[in-house]
């Protein structure tokens, strides 16, 4: 993608200068004035493109991302190498919009971590749907616990294809013991955005369960991810 001589992304046509002077300065107003709440999607999703492009008008490259992905959050959770082949972005805005996306993911585990887990349940599926639930393949993740149910860890255990991650129950509870937890919520993600769990899926979880009893490490539920949506197994009798 084109970038300009001083090393900031510089838009392609037509994404030019088109709009009146102060814009930029008129939104940054907005925002500290009216709160972020005064935001469209594509506005916020606009001044972020601000810290790529010095000058032009970022408006309808914004527009046009979020036409293209289906939303400000698929944007950026959007794959590197796939914003990075997108028309109109380059290195310096494909960096802003990653980061972006790991400092909302690193305050939502945050907030995971200030209380037990089980306490503080709305906050977690946040962070969950936040962190797995665009990915394009299975991903099955482990969240360790100790005494207290506090998060001491979120690991990702494996990747796999658009339906099947393979997880095996000796390794989930060697890693548990390396880390002194003494009870996990296991988790993983639907690519379909539909969470109903497969045959596979209550298996392995049932395995999981069974070695966790001999070792002492309980299992207080399995979430499964889809956009927007999720399932646990403990409420609905699964587990």
């Amino acid at each position: 993608m084109d970038q300009a001589p001083d090393g900031v992304d510089s838009p392609a046509k037509p994404f030019v200068s088109t709009g009146p002077q102060g814009h930029r300065g008129r939104m940054r107003e907005k925002l500290l004035e009216r709160g972020p709440d005064s935001l469209a999607d594509y506005e916020l999703l606009e001044m972020l493109l601000f810290f790529a492009f010095k000058q032009g008008d970022t408006k309808p490259l914004a527009k046009a991302l979020i036409n293209q992905f289906g939303s400000f959050g698929a944007v950026l959770a959007a794959p590197q190498q796939v914003l990075m082949e997108t028309r109109g972005l380059g290195t310096h805005s494909v960096a802003a919009i990653k980061l972006v996306q790991a400092a909302a993911l690193r305050l939502a585990k945050a907030e995971v971590m200030e209380a037990p887990v089980l306490n503080n349940w709305d906050r977690l599926i946040t962070y969950l749907n936040a962190a797995i639930s665009r990915e394009k393949i299975e991903q099955f993740r482990i969240l360790f616990l100790d005494s207290k149910n506090r998060l001491i860890a979120d690991e990702a255990q494996a990747k796999g294809t658009v339906n099947h991650t393979p997880v095996y129950p000796r390794e989930v509870m060697k890693r548990a013991l390396e880390l002194h937890a003494t009870a996990l919520i296991l988790v993983h993600n639907h690519p379909s955005g539909d969470p109903t769990p497969s045959r596979a899926d209550i298996e392995m979880t049932k395995e999981i369960k069974q070695a966790g009893q001999f070792f002492a490490v309980v299992v207080h539920d399995h979430l499964i991810v889809g956009n927007g949506r999720y399932l646990s197994f403990r409420r609905e009798g699964l587990l």
